[in-house]
C-alpha cells in the first residue's frame, strides 16, 4: 500500500535558528517527509560554550535520533561541586546530581558546542538545507501559507514557519511584538567567559558565594581552560538589554570590587576575554506559542533560564513533540494545539525549578547563605531537604514521549 504521507507533495517548512531546537526539529521533520530549510543569523553553528545538560526525555530523543553514543562520548563526568565561604574555606562538596537532579549513568552533561555540532552534523549532509548569515525580515501569513521576506532580499513561500531562535527571538518579535511583556526578569545578571585553568581543576566546579555576588569556575574534564561566571543580583535590570562589551566589563568590575578569594583574578580575566557572553537571567512566558501558521519552540517559546538547568533538554523535547504533531495531524492549527497541550505543563513545571535553583546556587541574603551551607554539611534531615535535586528529578521525568513513528500513518489528509 502506498504511504499517503510519502505520496503527497512535501510540505515546506522554514526553521529560524540553528542552535539546539532548530536542528532537532529539522531532523524529525525531514524524517517525516517535510521539505525543511534552516536559517541562522550567525555565520556558522556556534561552538564552544559552557557545559549543558541533557536529561530525562531529552535523552530518549537523542537515542531515537541515533546520537546518544556521541553524547555519551562527550559526557564530561563531573565529579563534584565545591561551595566556598567568603573567606575561601570549604562550606561543602556535593555530587552534581544532588543539585541538578540528574540521574547518574543516564543523564548527560557535555559542552554546549559538542551538542550543537552533533545535531548539525546529523542534518547538514542530508536533504535539510541550511542558510547562514540570514534572518527573517517580514512574515505574511494569509491562512494558506506564509510568505517570508528575508534580510538578504529574497522572498519564499512556506506551509509553516518555526521560530527556534532563542531567548531574544526575532520570530517571536515579528509574531507577537517586542520582547519586554514576555520576558520575566529573575533578578540576576550573569557574565560567562573562559580563562586559563590557574587552579588546576579537573572534572569539577567551584562556587564562591557572598550575598548577591557569585563566582563560579567549571573545569571540563582536564581542560587547561576554565569556564568562568561572575553573577550578581540586582532588583532592577542592571543595564540596557543591548549593552556593549566595554560597558559590561566596567559594570562587572564595579559590582565585584572588594570581593575576596580569587575573584580579582576573574575580574581581571573578564577585561581581556574575547568570548564574553552576558545577559540578564530571565524566562519567557507566553499565553500561546503560535499564531496562524507560525509557531515557536525552545527558548523562544518557553525559556526556563539557566537556573533550571533545563533549557537544552526542553529545546530537544519541544522540537520532537512539535515535529511529531505536525506529522500526525491534519492541519497546522490542530498540530500546534496538541503540541501546546502536551508540552506546556511540562515546560511550566521546569520553569518553576528556577526558584529552587536560585535559592541554593545564588542565595541573596546571609541567612540564605547560612541555610545553604548547613544543608551542605548535612547537619539535619530538614536542612538536607533544601537540596533541589530530588524535586528536579521528579519534574525531569514527568513527561512520557509519544511514539510518532507509529502514529504518523493516521495523518492521511492534506493541509
Amino acid at each position: 500500500m502506498t504511504d499517503p504521507i510519502a505520496a503527497r507533495q512535501r510540505r515546506r517548512v522554514l526553521v529560524s535558528g540553528a542552535s539546539i531546537a532548530g536542528p532537532t526539529i529539522a531532523y524529525w521533520l525531514d524524517r517525516f517527509g517535510f521539505d525543511v530549510k534552516v536559517i541562522e543569523q550567525a555565520g556558522a553553528v556556534r561552538g564552544g560554550g559552557s557545559p549543558i545538560d541533557v536529561r530525562g526525555p531529552a535523552v530518549d530523543v537523542a537515542d531515537r535520533m541515533g546520537i546518544l553514543p556521541g553524547l555519551k562520548d562527550a559526557h564530561i563526568h563531573a565529579k563534584r561541586i565545591t561551595f566556598l565561604r567568603p573567606d575561601g574555606s570549604v562550606a561543602g562538596t556535593i555530587h552534581p546530581e544532588e543539585i541538578t537532579g540528574g540521574v547518574e549513568d543516564h543523564d548527560i552533561e557535555l559542552p554546549r558546542g559538542d551538542l550543537t555540532e552533533l545535531l548539525y552534523g546529523l542534518t547538514r549532509n542530508g536533504s535539510v538545507r541550511y542558510a547562514f548569515n540570514e534572518s527573517i525580515a517580514a512574515l505574511d501569513d494569509d491562512g494558506a501559507g506564509v510568505t517570508v521576506d528575508f534580510q538578504s532580499g529574497a522572498s519564499e513561500r512556506y506551509d509553516v514557519v518555526i521560530g527556534a531562535d532563542g531567548l531574544h527571538s526575532n520570530t517571536r518579535r515579528l509574531l507577537f511584538g517586542p520582547e519586554v511583556p514576555f520576558s520575566h526578569y529573575l533578578g540576576y545578571c550573569y557574565n560567562g567567559f573562559t580563562m586559563p585553568n590557574f587552579l588546576g581543576l579537573s572534572h569539577e566546579s567551584l562556587t564562591y558565594t557572598t550575598p548577591g555576588r557569585y563566582a563560579i569556575l567549571s573545569a571540563v574534564k582536564d581542560s587547561p581552560t576554565l569556564h568562568a561566571f561572575l553573577i550578581f543580583a540586582s532588583e532592577d535590570l542592571p543595564f540596557p538589554r543591548h549593552q556593549d562589551d566595554a560597558s559590561q566589563r566596567r559594570l562587572v568590575a564595579e559590582k565585584f570590587e572588594g570581593i575576596g578569594w580569587e575573584v580579582p583574578k576573574l575580574v581581571e580575566a573578564i577585561q581581556q576575554a574575547d568570548d564574553l557572553y552576558f545577559d540578564v537571567v530571565s524566562q519567557i512566558h507566553l499565553d500561546r506559542w503560535s499564531n496562524g501558521r507560525v509557531v515557536l519552540v525552545g527558548d523562544s517559546a518557553f525559556a526556563p533560564s539557566f537556573l533550571s538547568g533545563q533549557g537544552s533538554s526542553l529545546a530537544m523535547i519541544g522540537a520532537y513533540i512539535l515535529a511529531g504533531e505536525l506529522a500526525t495531524r491534519n492541519n497546522p492549527a490542530d498540530a500546534f494545539a496538541a503540541y501546546e497541550k502536551l508540552m506546556r505543563p511540562y515546560a511550566l513545571a521546569n520553569q518553576n525549578l528556577a526558584g529552587d535553583g536560585g535559592d541554593f546556587l545564588l542565595p541573596l541574603t546571609q541567612e540564605k547563605v547560612d541555610m545553604r551551607n548547613k544543608a551542605l554539611a548535612g547537619l539535619s534531615s530538614s536542612d538536607a531537604r533544601a537540596m533541589p535535586g530530588e524535586t528536579s528529578r521528579e519534574v525531569h521525568s514527568s513527561l512520557q514521549l509519544p511514539d510518532y513513528m507509529g502514529l504518523r500513518k493516521a495523518a492521511e489528509s492534506m493541509w
